[in-house]
């Protein structure tokens, strides 16, 4: 399991490949995860995705002791299916009617591309596995009557359910949780900004927020703050590359949350002698190259291997701006 604030350092073998400036297919093959000492997977036997905590692996990697992870259950630890499924006394295949109740596809965080659900939300569902109640919300086969992302420009108040959203603008209630979630994890983090000593938890619940439907938006803020506290440092680099001549603007780059849970930015390499296309900025593994000016940033967790383009950038996360030109020169 991910225990409770550690979604943020979850790696896959593929971040473990680009820490160690390898592809994917070669790092596999050399198997150096399954050398004596190596920190253990966090999710449960037999999952087909390995993930790895990534203050162990760091520790290991540089000849330190291998920090233990906290061993007392918290209702903020995410579970993957077999986990919840033993969690509430069901197979595990029975996981696949179980995750369909409202509550859960309200809760499910996907970490390293795997499907997680928050220990409490899990424990609400305990003696009671089986099929979910239909989900209310705009009628199949129709359309939201409101653009997607205009929807959270048109919520008010923060504070309602995605129901009263729902029939307010005639959207999806999947629509409207998204977009409540999005403006709320907004809010949290503005309001952390200001008190600093807030929890996203506490910050939530002052902002007068559900407390049974802001998982998500807490997660999210934590997101949202990583992202404002690293984007001055992607401006110095942008900055920098702007100097180099590689770019025709000194803009800094937008941050995004690829996969709602992590932060990336991609920076468009449009000068003439620019030795790439683009250059994207991941908070797993720092910089690598990119072979498309258009679509820089690749969906899904699993991060591109090397090769066609594409290139990791040694120095660790946030190298300074000038060791990042100096990494990219001919």
């Amino acid at each position: 399991m991910i225990r409770a604030g550690r979604q943020h350092l979850v790696r896959t073998l593929e971040d473990l490949a680009a820490q160690q400036g390898v592809g994917i297919d070669h790092y596999t093959r050399l198997k150096p995860y399954a050398a004596k000492g190596f920190p253990e997977p966090i999710n449960s036997k037999g999952s087909r995705t390995q993930l790895y905590d990534g203050e162990q692996v760091d520790a290991y990697l540089l000849g330190k002791p291998v920090p233990p992870l906290p061993e007392a259950d918290d209702d903020g630890d995410l579970l993957d299916r077999r986990e919840c499924a033993a969690l509430i006394g069901a197979a595990p295949d029975s996981w696949k009617t179980c995750k369909t109740d409202p509550a859960l596809t309200e809760a499910r965080i996907e970490a390293g591309g795997v499907e997680h659900w928050p220990r409490r939300a899990v424990l609400r569902l305990a003696g009671r596995p089986g099929d979910a109640a239909p989900q209310p919300g705009r009628p199949k086969s129709t359309g939201d009557q409101v653009p997607r992302d205009q929807v959270a420009a048109l919520v008010a108040d923060p504070t309602i359910s995605a129901a009263t959203v729902t029939a307010r603008l005639g959207v999806h209630r999947n629509t409207g949780q998204d977009a409540l979630t999005r403006l709320r994890a907004d809010r949290i983090a503005d309001h952390i900004e200001a008190h600093p000593t807030l929890t996203p938890a506490e910050a939530a619940a002052q902002l007068g927020y559900p407390a049974g439907q802001v998982r998500r938006a807490t997660a999210r803020a934590e997101t949202v703050l990583r992202a404002r506290h690293v984007a001055p440092y992607l401006a110095d680099v942008a900055a920098a590359l702007h100097r180099a001549g590689w770019t025709t603007e000194p803009a800094a780059p937008e941050v995004q949350f690829s996969g709602g849970d992590r932060v990336v930015a991609a920076l468009v390499l449009d000068g003439d002698q620019a030795p790439a296309p683009a250059l994207v900025w991941d908070e797993r593994y720092g910089w690598r190259t990119a072979a498309s000016r258009r679509h820089p940033i690749t969906k899904g967790a699993v991060p591109p291997s090397e090769g066609g383009g594409v290139r990791y950038l040694a120095g660790g996360i946030t190298p300074q701006p000038g060791d990042v030109v100096a990494a990219l020169a001919p």
